[in-house]
């Protein structure tokens, strides 16, 4: 079976690029099926799978993407999405079908909530899911151990000079040194309540001055000394390429962000195997792997296809 970023038909094509939204060309993949395997009720099922656009969304998108075309679905992809809201409202409008989420993203974010749920990853999980579906007619399926946090980060010798481990030793730092309050953020990090002002409310950052970045080049402009402290995710490979150090949160500002695969309800009813494949990968794949796909991406210039297609060939998902 051969994995198709399908160009679009003319009606998806005039729908998505209403939307400011582009169908990717195609990915040189022969996927053959490996423990995955071929299931009738989604042999030729157009499934199509959306992503945001950053690197570990992009990756899990592929995943997902070869795990459906192992198991028989017609894929079509939609990765690359700019910004959470779209990518929510692709799913939520039908232009996607299939789009890893993250837990705080949707008890924050898109459900409203202000602060995150008490309990750890699963209590997390459980109150986001039952919103989601109650609310937007949103199925999460069973989350994986990927937990991609927020968190702020400074160099190594930075770190160690002014003995930051902590977001309150960063805090207290400031508080002397204001000079040094200053912040490389992503715009929608800047705004978002699960984002900053979560941790300027948590650690009473005083008068902080922000320098917005893309979420790209926020890593370089901390390692090169634009901004003494950025945002970064936790599991970005350019944390170690670049030997940050991330500071810990330890007031927990920030909520959990397990990823897991989120499909309307209505159509993961309508074809409920779809959730067999998706599951899979979602458990397979961890923190401590998902830095190393990114370093291969964004330190070492890989292809995103190739590294996820790496992957799902060596967990033997497909061959």
């Amino acid at each position: 079976m051969k994995l198709r970023r399908l160009l679009a038909v003319a009606l998806l094509g005039a729908t998505l690029s209403s939307c400011g939204l582009t169908v990717n060309q195609a990915v040189p993949y022969d996927i053959k099926p490996g423990s995955i395997q071929p299931i009738p009720s989604l042999q030729g099922l157009k499934v199509t799978v959306g992503s945001k656009d950053f690197t570990e969304n992009i990756i899990l998108a592929y995943m997902a993407e070869m795990a459906l075309t192992a198991a028989g679905a017609d894929v079509v992809d939609l990765s690359d999405i700019k910004g959470s809201n779209s990518s929510r409202q692709a799913l939520l409008s039908g232009q996607t079908d299939v789009t890893w989420e993250y837990t705080g993203t949707g008890w924050i974010n898109y459900q409203g909530n202000e602060l995150p749920v008490p309990g750890g990853e699963k209590a997390q999980y459980e109150a986001t899911a039952k919103a989601d579906e109650e609310k937007f007619g949103v199925t999460w399926l069973n989350y994986s151990p990927l937990n991609d946090q927020y968190a702020f980060a400074v160099t190594e010798a930075y770190g160690a000079k002014n003995n930051l481990k902590t977001t309150s030793d960063l805090a207290a730092f400031i508080k002397q040194h204001p000079d040094q309050g200053v912040f490389c953020l992503e715009t929608e990090f800047t705004s978002r309540q699960d984002g900053f002002p979560a941790a300027v409310k948590a650690y009473g950052f005083q008068h902080p001055t922000v320098k917005n970045f893309g979420i790209g080049t926020i890593y370089s402009a901390v390692a090169g000394g634009t901004c003494p402290v950025g945002e970064v995710f936790t599991t970005d490979g350019r944390i170690s390429g670049l030997n940050l150090r991330v500071l810990e949160d330890d007031k927990k500002a920030f909520p959990q962000y397990n990823a897991v695969p989120t499909l309307r309800t209505e159509f993961i009813k309508a074809h409920p195997d779809l959730r067999g494949p998706l599951e899979q990968v979602a458990a397979a794949i961890t923190n401590e792997q998902m830095v190393e796909l990114c370093k291969q991406v964004d330190v070492d210039g890989q292809d995103a296809g190739k590294v996820a297609h790496d992957w799902m060939v060596k967990k033997g998902f497909v061959k």
